[in-house]
């Protein structure tokens, strides 16, 4: 591959005050920001925690590349629909980070009905020697003020400060599965079900409709949204998949309603491989833009594909997950993990693709070179520069010794949600409540 990843760092372990361990705190989303130096994670409990890379020291020179915790804030609480007599749960669904303009950062999380828009700022002064007030903050009798002097600023403990700038609520009748902010700065979009949203970031109670697909007789519904995204650099152009596994590119310049799109990517059925399970296999659960912004990246249930934008009759790569499960499906049907929706990140160069599997496996395609690996996220893997060890899955015949039946793997350890640091090769893992963060071996030694 190129690529020898080991353990940088478990930031979420046993025995610290932020360690895993109630269904509420399973990961439902890994984001890193545009620098890659703040990474946030959000949860079935409706938190956010943030982890902040550590500056490189002289004393330790590996220790760069450590993620500490930041900040944690609680993000969404439940709440019910009396119309409707519908439970809206915490859980994160989506965070995505706002391109940083000042010293603040800005973050937008999401549930399934509302977004919010975060500030998160540093304080490490504070203000000393008011005139009119005390130490405590309490007002002076003013017959006591007998001279007048300048207040100072003093050093203080550093202090994050999380605060709600905006609340975008009421744009959604069904479940928000996506949100993505617009190259422009200045909008960003959010997906459900049916339709796609375009809102102001300065506008909180009012959003265009730019994608509507709901039919007039809800019988006749054939197909959903499952994922969206703006393209990286052309702020017109944005992305939506389906579930049944065609892509759509629209461009708001052509019409206010994005319903008609300009291209159509949809990769031909063969129908050898036609069984009860083809469409419910090939709905695209993410689509990604690569940082050139030439290419598409998605995931259906068993491969991951690379889409060039110039050619909508069929992805340019296919590459299989894990094909083995082909043999499974009946069983993954009946205990519901076929409806599973993993995700599939880019590395910084567009070289290198990455999605999770099952048995807490991570997987990794070299587009240059064609080699595959597939990587475990476990406890053993997790200690300090402990390198990660290839695996593999043995279908039948000899076996060897490292290798694991398919027969096995555990379905209950799955990774769905994976991100990579924008310019290095860090990625970040979530194994169902526990976070993982792995580095290149190769970079990590220039340190």
């Amino acid at each position: 591959m190129g690529l020898s990843f080991f353990s940088k760092n478990l930031p979420i372990q046993e025995g610290q005050p932020w360690a895993l361990t109630t269904p509420a705190d399973i990961i439902s989303t890994v984001e890193f920001n545009h620098t890659g130096e703040l990474l946030a994670t959000g949860d079935k409990g409706g938190r956010v925690v943030i982890f902040q890379r550590e500056p490189e020291s002289k004393n330790a020179p590996h220790s760069q590349g450590e993620y500490d915790v930041y900040s944690t804030f609680q993000s969404h609480e439940p709440e019910f629909d009396y119309l409707k007599s519908l439970e809206i749960e915490e859980k994160i669904n989506k965070i995505k980070w706002l391109p940083q303009q000042n010293a603040a950062h800005s973050l937008l999380s999401t549930n399934d009905k509302t977004i919010k828009l975060w500030k998160i700022t540093e304080r490490d002064k504070r203000p000393e020697g008011y005139n009119l007030k005390d130490e405590e903050g309490k007002l002076k009798d003013l017959s006591t003020v007998t001279s007048l002097q300048v207040p100072v600023l003093k050093p203080m403990d550093l202090m994050v400060e999380v605060s709600p700038r905006r609340i975008f609520a009421n744009g959604h009748t069904y479940h928000i599965n996506s949100i993505s902010v617009n190259s422009d700065c200045e909008t960003y979009m959010s997906a459900d079900d049916l339709r796609i949203n375009l809102w102001h970031l300065a506008i909180t109670d009012r959003s265009f409709n730019i994608v509507d697909i709901k039919p007039a007789n809800m019988e006749d519904l054939t197909e959903v949204i499952t994922a969206s995204e703006f393209h990286p650099h052309h702020c017109n152009l944005f992305v939506y998949s389906s579930s049944k596994g065609s892509l759509r590119l629209c461009d708001m310049r052509a019409a206010a309603l994005c319903d008609k799109h300009s291209k159509l990517f949809e990769e031909p059925e063969d129908p050898s491989n036609r069984s009860f399970f083809s469409e419910i296999i090939s709905s695209v659960s993410d689509v990604k833009f690569s940082h050139s912004g030439r290419y598409m990246l998605t995931r259906d249930y068993l491969t991951v594909k690379v889409w060039d934008l110039n050619m909508e009759a069929r992805p340019i790569e296919t590459y299989q997950v894990h094909d083995y499960l082909r043999s499974k499906l009946c069983s993954l049907y009946e205990n519901d993990c076929i409806f599973d929706k993993f995700e599939c990140a880019w590395n910084g160069s567009d070289s290198v693709i990455m999605t999770g599997a099952y048995n807490n496996f991570f997987r990794m395609f070299d587009r240059n070179t064609k080699r595959d690996v597939t990587l475990e996220a476990s406890r053993e893997s997790s200690k300090p520069r402990a390198v990660l060890k290839p695996r593999r899955v043995c279908v039948g015949g000899k076996r060897r010794r490292d290798d694991i039946s398919v027969d096995s793997l555990d379905f209950t350890k799955k990774i769905l949600h994976t991100a990579w640091h924008p310019a290095e090769n860090i990625i970040a893992i979530a194994a169902t409540n526990n976070l993982y963060i792995f580095q290149d071996k190769v970079n990590s030694d220039m340190h």
